[in-house]
């Protein structure tokens, strides 16, 4: 029945992940990399500031031992280092996600962005976590997968691929750190330190290598309030949520679907084609993704 309340919430932010890379690609349009992802940032973190107040509260309530009270040192320093950690990395990814976009397609970002659910338990050999069996076949899946996806008809990858890949290197590694810190502090509040973070890096990066137009500023309001508000904001409210009814298996295998709604958001809105050979790719990333994820003692019975 738990699952049951959880499923509709993650299919929501599943959609909302998805369809926010069409909004990434409509914003390159008019803005510069930097000075998206800094603006989309701030408003997000400024979009969670409200939550945050209400679960630390409410935390508080429950017992002052808590974590996510931030009611100690432990706490509250675990909340600035990881948040600012988390905002290094998650500067580094979005950034290179946002200028890889500028040379491939939503759908293609998509689904190599969304290669981290196989990176991160790959990562994890280095800090002496075990790989399930299964996994290796994942890997080969993917990469047969990503060979179809990226690579053109005279064996180039698009530098715009590489960098997307890039990109999920740097998200895995995101990822291991929000998992080292998030039982450790309030979770709604390293969202949103980690969002001030990238917010206030993209700064200077603004400054120097783009010139901001704000005439073109407003002109996609739209796509950065988009991926400001429902992909920063709401869509992780939604995960927080969802994932209190769901289990961790079921719940990583709904939100993957961030994958089939950006293709198939790249190519209701962006009018994007995708040929054989790059369907028959998604196909293979999609199935290595779902393999991944799914119960051991599934797989074993079979």
């Amino acid at each position: 029945m738990q699952n049951k309340k959880g499923l509709p919430l993650l299919l929501l932010t599943s959609f909302i992940w998805g369809t926010a890379f069409v909004a990434q690609r409509k914003g390159m349009e008019y803005i510069g990399p930097f000075t998206f992802n800094g603006i989309r940032c701030l408003i997000g973190a400024l979009f969670l500031v409200p939550l945050v107040v209400f679960t630390v509260k409410f935390a508080r309530k429950a017992g002052a031992d808590d974590p996510a009270a931030l009611g100690n040192y432990n706490s509250r320093r675990s909340l600035m280092v990881g948040g600012i950690l988390c905002g290094l990395l998650m500067f580094t990814a979005s950034s290179l996600q946002q200028y890889g976009m500028v040379f491939t397609t939503a759908g293609k970002a998509g689904f190599i962005t969304a290669m981290y659910i196989i990176i991160v338990p790959i990562l994890g050999l280095f800090i002496g976590k075990k790989v399930r069996p299964i996994l290796w076949l994942c890997v080969a899946l993917a990469i047969a997968g990503l060979f179809l996806l990226t690579m053109k008809e005279d064996l180039t990858v698009s530098p715009g691929d590489l960098l997307v890949l890039a990109c999920a290197l740097f998200f895995s590694l995101h990822i291991l750190v929000i998992d080292h810190y998030t039982v450790r502090t309030n979770a709604v509040g390293l969202s949103a330190v980690q969002l001030l973070i990238t917010g206030i890096l993209s700064i200077p990066c603004i400054i120097i290598f783009e010139k901001v137009d704000w005439d073109m500023v407003m002109e996609c309001a739209i796509p950065i309030l988009y991926a400001g508000v429902m992909s920063c904001g709401v869509a992780y409210t939604l995960q927080i949520v969802a994932q209190k009814f769901t289990e961790p298996t079921l719940a990583s295998l709904v939100l993957s679907l961030e994958s089939v709604f950006a293709v198939l958001a790249g190519v209701v809105v962006l009018g994007e084609v995708i040929s054989m050979r790059e369907l028959t790719g998604c196909i293979l990333m999609f199935v290595a993704i779902i393999l991944a994820q799914l119960p051991e003692k599934k797989l074993v019975n079979k």
